[in-house]
C-alpha cells in the first residue's frame, strides 16, 4: 500500500509539474518554430512527411490547438525521447524544454475554458433499440439481426452519433418493426394487460345518456368518454418511450389520432375498438423521432449549461443499461431530485447492482476488444479445416467467457487491473476442456481459479487470441499492435506503402518459427522502429495458437516466447509479459478513461476532453482502479454532465 501511494503521488506530481511548467509562455513563432525547424522539419515536412507526419504545416499557434490530440502525441514522443530517433542528433537540454514546455503551454492554455462537446442528438443503436423495446413493452425484438448494420464511430463503438445514419431503408424497417412489436403485444394477453390494465367499455346507462343528451345540449360532456380512458394508458407509455414529460401538443396529437381511429370503427364493440385504437397510437410512438432519437434541448445561450434531470437520467440509463430510464430514475427526474447531493452515487451503485448492467459489460467490452467477430460466421477467424475444434459453440463460449469475466471484475472483484492480469477466468465444461483445464463441470459459466498464470486477464482469453490472428496462423504483429492500442492506448504509425509482406511459406514457418521470420523482416530500416515496439508484445503470446489453444512448438520448432521491450525490460512468456504490463498503470488508466468516456457520451473523444480524461485517469490511480468510484467520477465529469450550443461551429472556426 505505501508503494502504491508513492506511485500515485509521483503521477500527480508529474501532472502538477506539467501544469506549472506550462505557465511559462513561449512565443510559438519566434521560440518554438526555430527548434522544430532545427530538429524536426528535415523529416516531417510537406515534401517528405515521414510516417505521414507533416509538422511544417502548423504555421500558427491556432493550428496546434485545433489538432491538440495529435500534438499530445508529439509531446509524448519528445518526453519519452523517442523523437528525434536514435539515428538523428538528440535534443539538448534547452531545446528539449523549449519544445516540451512551449507546446504544453499552448495546449494547457487552450483548455482553460472548458467545453463539454456538442449537443447529442443521436439515433438509438440497434442494441439500444432492442433493450428499450424490451423494457418498454416486454417484447424481445432482435433489432441487431433485423435492421441494416450500423458502423462504429470514432471511438470504435456502435452508439457513436457520427455513425448512426438514417436511411429510407431503416425508416421502412422501423415501420415494419412497430407493426410487429405492437402485434406481439396485442396477441399476448399478459403483455397487453401490463400496458392496458383495464378493459374499456361504456355501460348501458352511459351509452343511453351519451346518445340522448347531445340532442338537447351543445355543451354536454359525455360520460366515461373513450378519450379520457385512453389518456390514462397513452400518456404514461409515451412519456416512458420519450424519456421525459410530454408536451401539451404531443398529448393532443395522441388523443386526436386515437379518436380518429376509434370513431372510424363504429361497427366494432368495446373493448376491441378501444384496444385497436390504442394499438395504432403505440405504433405511432415507436416510429416517432422522440423515441428513435436521444434528444436534448439545445441551450439558448453560447455558454455551457448543465443537463436537465431527464437528460441526465437518459444518459445514465443508456450508458449503464443500454436502455431507457426505469421508474426510479424517471421519478427522481420528474421530482427534480436526481442531481441532489449524493444521489448520483446512489444511482450508480444501484444500477451496477442491477442485472441490466450486464448489458453494459457485454456491449462495452466486446466492442473495446473487437471480439464481436466471434459472432460473425463470415469473419476471417481460425480456419475450421486446420482447427476443426474451433466450432461455433466454442466461439460463443469464448465470447461469454470474456463478457462474464469483465462483468465480474466490474461488479465483484472491484479492480480493473484484473483485466490485465488475474488468477481466474469464467469457464464452462466445454471451454475448460478445450483449454485443457480440468475440474469444470456443466454448461453454466462459473469463476474458475487458474493454476497456470499464462491465462487470466485479457491477454489469456481465447477470444482475444482468436481475433488477433489470421485464419491459418497467429500474427505477432497484429497481437502486438492490439496490445499497444487496446491495453496501452498507443498506436504505431501506419506501415510504409512498399513494405514487404511476411512470407507465408509453411515450411519456413515450421523450420524457423515466426520469431526468426520477424527478425529477418525487421532488418529493413523502414520497418524496424515500429516492429521493435509491436513484435516483442505479440511474440510473448505465441504459445497461444490462432484457435486460442496452448502450444509449445511450430511443428518440430520450439516456440521462443522471450522478448525485450522498447524499455529494455525482458520477459519470457505471457505470464511475465503481463507482469510488465501491470507497471504501465498510467497508460492503462488513460486508455480505459478514453474508451469509457467515449462510450458514455456517444462520440469519439477530442482534445477538448483532455482535462476530463486526465481527471478520470487520476481517479483510477488514486482509488486503486475501483470501478464504482471510476464510473461515479465519469458520470460526474464535465463532458457527461454539461452541454453547449453549436460546439461543432466553434471547433471549425480555426481553419
Amino acid at each position: 500500500m505505501p508503494l502504491m501511494k508513492s506511485y500515485i503521488l509521483l503521477i500527480l506530481a508529474t501532472f502538477s509539474f506539467f501544469e506549472v511548467r506550462a505557465q511559462e509562455t513561449l512565443d510559438y513563432t519566434t521560440e518554438i518554430i526555430p527548434v522544430l525547424d532545427k530538429h524536426c522539419y528535415s523529416c516531417h515536412n510537406t515534401g517528405n512527411p515521414k510516417g505521414g507526419v507533416n509538422l511544417k504545416r502548423y504555421e500558427e499557434e491556432g493550428r496546434i490547438v485545433k489538432d491538440g490530440q495529435f500534438w499530445l502525441k508529439v509531446v509524448d514522443q519528445i518526453q519519452s525521447k523517442e523523437m528525434p530517433p536514435s539515428n538523428k542528433p538528440s535534443l539538448n537540454e534547452e531545446d528539449y524544454h523549449v519544445l516540451l514546455d512551449g507546446i504544453n503551454g499552448i495546449l494547457i492554455k487552450s483548455l482553460e475554458k472548458r467545453t463539454p462537446g456538442k449537443v447529442i442528438i443521436r439515433r438509438l443503436s440497434h442494441t439500444e433499440y432492442h433493450y428499450t423495446v424490451l423494457d418498454l413493452t416486454g417484447v424481445n425484438f432482435d433489432a441487431v439481426n433485423r435492421f441494416p448494420a450500423d458502423g462504429s464511430g470514432g471511438g470504435g463503438f456502435d452508439n457513436q452519433g457520427g455513425s448512426l445514419f438514417f436511411t429510407p431503408l431503416k425508416m421502412e424497417r422501423y415501420y415494419d418493426a412497430s407493426e410487429e412489436i405492437v402485434s406481439r403485444i396485442f396477441e399476448d394477453p399478459e403483455k397487453w394487460q401490463e400496458l392496458v390494465p383495464e378493459d374499456y367499455h361504456q355501460n348501458l346507462w352511459e351509452r343511453f345518456i351519451n346518445w340522448l343528451m347531445p340532442k338537447f345540449s351543445d355543451n354536454f360532456k359525455p360520460l366515461n368518454p373513450p378519450e379520457k380512458a385512453a389518456e390514462e394508458v397513452l400518456f404514461p407509455f409515451a412519456s416512458k418511450a420519450y424519456r421525459r414529460l410530454l408536451k401539451t401538443e404531443e398529448k393532443e396529437k395522441f388523443i386526436d389520432l386515437f379518436s380518429t381511429v376509434y370513431h372510424s370503427r363504429p361497427e366494432d364493440p368495446d373493448p376491441q375498438k378501444f384496444n385497436r385504437s390504442i394499438a395504432e397510437v403505440f405504433k405511432a410512438v415507436l416510429i416517432s423521432p422522440s423515441f428513435l432519437y436521444k434528444m436534448e434541448e439545445e441551450p439558448l445561450g453560447p455558454d455551457p449549461i448543465a443537463l436537465g434531470d431527464f437528460e441526465l437520467a437518459t444518459r445514465l440509463s443508456f450508458f449503464l443499461w443500454s436502455s431507457m430510464p426505469d421508474d426510479e430514475l424517471f421519478n427522481l427526474a420528474m421530482e427534480g431530485k436526481l442531481q441532489a447531493p449524493g444521489e448520483i452515487e446512489n444511482q450508480v451503485k444501484r444500477m451496477l447492482d442491477d442485472p441490466k448492467s450486464e448489458r453494459f459489460s457485454e456491449s462495452f467490452v466486446s466492442q473495446w476488444l473487437g471480439i464481436n467477430k466471434l459472432k460473425d460466421a463470415n469473419a476471417p477467424l481460425a480456419d475450421l479445416v486446420r482447427f476443426p475444434e474451433f466450432t461455433p459453440s466454442i466461439r460463443e463460449a469464448m465470447f461469454k467467457e470474456t463478457t462474464s469475466f469483465f462483468h465480474y471484475v466490474m461488479t465483484e472483484s472491484k479492480n480493473f487491473l484484473d483485466l490485465i492480469n488475474s488468477d481466474y477466468s469464467f469457464l464452462n465444461e466445454e471451454l475448460a476442456t478445450y483449454y485443457g483445464i480440468d475440474g469444470v463441470e456443466g454448461n453454466d459459466f462459473k469463476k474458475v481459479m487458474l493454476t497456470n498464470n499464462s491465462r487470466g486477464g485479457f491477454l489469456g482469453l481465447g477470444s482475444v487470441q482468436a481475433v488477433t490472428s489470421l485464419p491459418t496462423r497467429t500474427s505477432p504483429v497484429l497481437r502486438g499492435k492490439w496490445v499497444l492500442e487496446e491495453i496501452l492506448g498507443t498506436s504505431p504509425p501506419p506501415p510504409p506503402p512498399d513494405v514487404a509482406e511476411l512470407s507465408e511459406d509453411e515450411s519456413l514457418h515450421e523450420e524457423l518459427g515466426l520469431k526468426a521470420l520477424l527478425e529477418r523482416h525487421r532488418d529493413d530500416p523502414a520497418c524496424q522502429s515500429c516492429h521493435e515496439k509491436m513484435d516483442p508484445l505479440g511474440l510473448g503470446l505465441e504459445n497461444f495458437g490462432a484457435d486460442g489453444k496452448w502450444r509449445d512448438s511450430y511443428g518440430s520448432t520450439p516456440i521462443d516466447p522471450t522478448g525485450v521491450l522498447i524499455s529494455g525490460e525482458t520477459f519470457a512468456g505471457p505470464a511475465e509479459l503481463k507482469n510488465l504490463l501491470m507497471k504501465e498503470k498510467d497508460k492503462f488508466a488513460r486508455n480505459l478513461s478514453k474508451k469509457s468516456l467515449s462510450f458514455a457520451i456517444g462520440r469519439g473523444t477530442t482534445f477538448t476532453d483532455e482535462t476530463a480524461i486526465r481527471e478520470l485517469s487520476a481517479s483510477l490511480l488514486e482509488n486503486e482502479f475501483n470501478p464504482d468510484k471510476f464510473i461515479t467520477a465519469l458520470v460526474q465529469s464535465y463532458p457527461f454532465r454539461m452541454k453547449i450550443k453549436d460546439f461543432q461551429k466553434k471547433v471549425n472556426e480555426i481553419d
